[in-house]
C-alpha cells in the first residue's frame, strides 16, 4: 500500500506509556495541536501494561518530609483517591523517601483515557511508529503503520516516549547501551502478576513472628525505612495494615532461599510482593521480582522474545510455590498477568547534559530544573534472590534529606533537531538513569510543555535551553514543584 499522509500536528508523541500520556496531555494543555501514537490498544505502559511498579506513587517526598514531586503525578493520584481507587499518602509525620500510596492500575488506565480526551489530544492506537521523516538533521515527522497500511504524520516537534529510544535511534541520535560483558549485568526485565484470595491475618502473623530474622537479614537499600516500620508492624491488629510497609521482600527471604536451595524455586528472583488496592477495600499481592530474565538485551528481538517465554515459565513456578509455602496464600489465586515484560534497561540517549550520580548524591540544583527526584541512584536491580544491589560507590543520598534536580537539557538529544526524549531513556549515566515511574511522568510532562513552547515561539528544543523561564512557569502552573525544597 502506498504511503499516504495522515495529518499535520504541532507535537507528535510516540508511545503512550507513563511518559507519553503525561507529555501529550501537557503539550495539549499548553496550547499545542497534539497527537499521541501508541502501538497497543491501551495507555499507561509500565503502570497498566507491564506493571504497576510498587513504587508508582512512592518517592514523592524527601527524607525531610517535603513533597518534591507533584504535577501530573499528583493530579492523577488526587483524582483516583477522590473516586476511591487509590490509597492516601501517609500522614505528614511519616512522609519520607520510600513511603507509598498505591493506586488501582486499571482505574489509572481508564483515567488517563479521560484525561487525553479532556485535553483534546488526537489519539492513534494500534499504530507503530516505524521511521522518522527528516530534512537534514531536523525531524519533521514520523512514518507509522497500522491495519490500514503505512502513513506519514508531519509535526513541528516530535517526542520519543517509546521507553527504548526507538525513535531517537531512527533519527540518528547518539546513545549508550550496556554491554552483555559489562561487570554489572543488564538489569533484568520481568513479568508482573497479581493474586487474590489471601488470608492477610495469616500473613501478618508470620511476619510478626519472624520479624527478628527479617531484621537480621536487612542490608538492602530500604533497610532504614523498613526498620522504622518494625515496631509499627508488631502493633498491627489486621493483616490489611501491612500495606503501609509498601513491600514484603525481606520478610520472606528465608523461605525464598530455602526453596532455591531445595531446587523447588528458580534462582532469578524472590517471593516477596508489593500491594494493589482494588474496589471494595480489597488488597491484592503484586509480584514484581519473581519472574526475571538475567542479562537479557531487550533491543535484540530474539532475546526479547525468549525473555517473554522464560519470565512466564518462572511465573508458573512462583505461583505454585507461593500457594504451597507462603503463609496465608494456600487459597490464593491468580487475577492478573501483565501482557508484556517490564523492561528496565536498554538505550540511554545522549543529550546536551548527562545526569551523573554525583549530581544526585550532592543534591545538585540546576538553573534549568524541570523536576526533582529522591530515587535511590546507584541502585541496580538483580536477577537473584537479593533483588537489589548497588554500584561500587553505593546509593546516592542528597544532603539534609533533600532531593536533586532534573535539568531540561537531558531531554534534548545531541546531533538532532526538533526532537525531545522523555522517560527512562533520557540522558543520564547508567548509575543515575531515571527509569522509575515518577521520573518518567515528570520528564514526560516537561517534554510536552517544552514542545508546545517551541511551537509557540518558533524555536527548536535546543534553542529553548537559552531561556527556560516560561517553561518553568508553565510547569509550575501545572502543579510541578521546582523550587523551595531541600
Amino acid at each position: 500500500m502506498n504511503n499516504t499522509v495522515y495529518g499535520s500536528f504541532d507535537v507528535i508523541v510516540c508511545g503512550g506509556g507513563t511518559s507519553g500520556v503525561a507529555a501529550a496531555i501537557s503539550a495539549a494543555r499548553a496550547g499545542a495541536k497534539t497527537i499521541l501514537v501508541e502501538r497497543l490498544g491501551a495507555l499507561g505502559g509500565q503502570m497498566t501494561v507491564s506493571g504497576p511498579p510498587g513504587f508508582a506513587y512512592a518517592n514523592m517526598f524527601n527524607d525531610s518530609g517535603e513533597q518534591v514531586i507533584n504535577g501530573f503525578l499528583g493530579e492523577t493520584h488526587a483524582r483516583l483517591l477522590a473516586d476511591g481507587h487509590a490509597m492516601p499518602f501517609p500522614p505528614p509525620e511519616e512522609r519520607r523517601r520510600n513511603t507509598y500510596a498505591f493506586v488501582d492500575p486499571d482505574w489509572w488506565g481508564y483515567l488517563v483515557f479521560d484525561m487525553v480526551k479532556e485535553s483534546g489530544v488526537r489519539l492513534l492506537l494500534h499504530t507503530l511508529v516505524v521511521d522518522v521523516v527528516k530534512e537534514g538533521n531536523k525531524v519533521c515527522g514520523v512514518v507509522v503503520e497500522h491495519t490500514g497500511g503505512r502513513q506519514t504524520i508531519s509535526g513541528k516537534v516530535v517526542i520519543d516516549c517509546t521507553g527504548e529510544g526507538d525513535i531517537a535511534l531512527r533519527a540518528g541520535a547518539p546513545f549508550e547501551k550496556v554491554s552483555k560483558d559489562d561487570f554489572y549485568p543488564i538489569e533484568p526485565p520481568s513479568t508482573a502478576f497479581a493474586m487474590d484470595g489471601i488470608d492477610w491475618d495469616a500473613v501478618l502473623k508470620y511476619v510478626q513472628e519472624n520479624i527478628k530474622a527479617s531484621r537480621e537479614s536487612e542490608a538492602g537499600l530500604y533497610a532504614d525505612s523498613m526498620l522504622k516500620l518494625h515496631s509499627r508492624i508488631l502493633a498491627m491488629k489486621s493483616g490489611r495494615e501491612l500495606i503501609a510497609v509498601g513491600h514484603t521482600h525481606n520478610f520472606f527471604d528465608a523461605i525464598t532461599r530455602k526453596l532455591i536451595a531445595s531446587g523447588e524455586y528458580h534462582p532469578f528472583g524472590d517471593i516477596g510482593f508489593f500491594f494493589t488496592p482494588r474496589d471494595g477495600g480489597v488488597i491484592q499481592a503484586q509480584f514484581q521480582h519473581s519472574a526475571q530474565v538475567p542479562n537479557c538485551d531487550c533491543t535484540d528481538i530474539d532475546e526479547l522474545t525468549a525473555g517473554e517465554v522464560e519470565a512466564r515459565r518462572q511465573a508458573v513456578i512462583t505461583l505454585k510455590v507461593v500457594r504451597k509455602y507462603l503463609p496465608g496464600f494456600q487459597n490464593a489465586y491468580l487475577t492478573r498477568t501483565c501482557t508484556e515484560l517490564r523492561i528496565r534497561e536498554t538505550r540511554r540517549i545522549l543529550g546536551d547534559y548527562q545526569l551523573e550520580w554525583n549530581d544526585a548524591n550532592s543534591g545538585r540544583k540546576f538553573p534549568d530544573v524541570i523536576g526533582k527526584s529522591v530515587m535511590t541512584m546507584g541502585a541496580r536491580h538483580l536477577a537473584s534472590a537479593d533483588t537489589l544491589g548497588t554500584y561500587s560507590h553505593g546509593v546516592a543520598n542528597p544532603p539534609e534529606g533533600g532531593s536533586f534536580d532534573i535539568p531540561y537539557r537531558v531531554l534534548v538529544p545531541r546531533d538532532v533537531e526538533q526532537l525531545l526524549v522523555a522517560g527512562k531513556m533520557i540522558s543520564a549515566q547508567r548509575d543515575c538513569y531515571l527509569r522509575f515511574l515518577p521520573e518518567t511522568i515528570e520528564t514526560g510532562q516537561a517534554a510536552g510543555v517544552a514542545a508546545a513552547l517551541c511551537v509557540k515561539h518558533g524555536l527548536s528544543p535546543r534553542e529553548l535551553e537559552k531561556d527556560v523561564s516560561e517553561l518553568q512557569a508553565t510547569l509550575q502552573a501545572q502543579g510541578v514543584i521546582l523550587f523551595g525544597t531541600r
